[in-house]
């Protein structure tokens, strides 16, 4: 029986799909690709027993234990988490968040208020909704569309570098989790699959249909702006991030 692996759909998970479908894995899994929102889903609903899963799901997933030594982060400027405005952060009056990923509407929010001291009116959006073209209001953009719409717009703050001003410390936007089902053998060849990945990245990149302007921008951002090692710091900036999250 194979194995489903859930993860995240964007650009920054391609060095981790390159890993595992060039593994000794390769054959005994499946793999989910969703949107961050709908990744613990997957496993909270037992259609997966591993998957890469947004942080700030960390508290509504029971039974499933953090993995691996890999992780989506960024040490200080992500590119792919961007509130793009018309006008400059002091002069913004509403944000309209991300139906994509609740870690990244919960990370504006504390950056708000701890950071730029501001009370915005949020906006809740979904895949049908309809941008509000208002001067003072601003977009919270995630994931390949942010690096594609950046150019838009006069004014980017990138959230990593925000946290980073905050707290001095790198961010997590996701990690892998696993259920007691996944055996320790199987979390070895997966972890080592995962380095293996992360350690070919231009390859990863080669072997997708990308045309070459596009293929240099993404090896730029994998390698220059997504950090994978799931180190002390970002395990200390997780912890500080939770906290938060569960005192706001």
């Amino acid at each position: 029986m194979k194995e489903n692996i859930s993860l995240v759909s964007y650009l920054n998970t391609l060095p981790f799909i390159y890993g595992l479908e060039n593994s000794p894995l390769k054959d005994n899994i499946n793999i989910i690709k969703n949107i961050p929102s709908q990744c613990a889903e997957v496993l909270k609903q037992g259609q997966a027993n591993i998957g890469l899963v947004p942080v700030a799901e960390l508290t509504t997933l029971s039974g499933f234990n953090i993995v691996t030594d890999y992780c989506i982060g960024s040490e200080n400027t992500v590119k792919s988490v961007l509130l793009l405005s018309d006008v400059p952060l002091h002069e913004i009056e509403s944000v309209e968040l991300d139906y994509q990923s609740k870690t990244s509407n919960n990370l504006i929010k504390i950056l708000a208020k701890e950071l730029w001291n501001k009370n915005f009116t949020y906006i809740n959006t979904s895949p049908d909704y309809t941008k509000v073209f208002k001067e003072n209001t601003a977009s919270l953009i995630i994931g390949d569309r942010a690096l594609l719409m950046a150019k838009r717009y006069p004014y980017q703050y990138d959230l990593a570098e925000e946290w980073k001003k905050l707290t001095d410390l790198p961010f997590v936007f996701a990690v892998w989790v696993a259920n007691k089902n996944i055996s320790e053998p199987f979390l070895n060849d997966f972890t080592n699959a995962l380095q293996f990945g992360i350690q070919n990245i231009s390859k990863a990149v080669a072997s997708c249909p990308f045309n070459n302007e596009f293929k240099k921008i993404t090896e730029s951002y994998l390698k220059n702006n997504i950090s994978y090692p799931f180190n002390a710091q970002k395990k200390q900036a997780l912890e500080l991030f939770i906290g938060k999250l569960t005192a706001f």
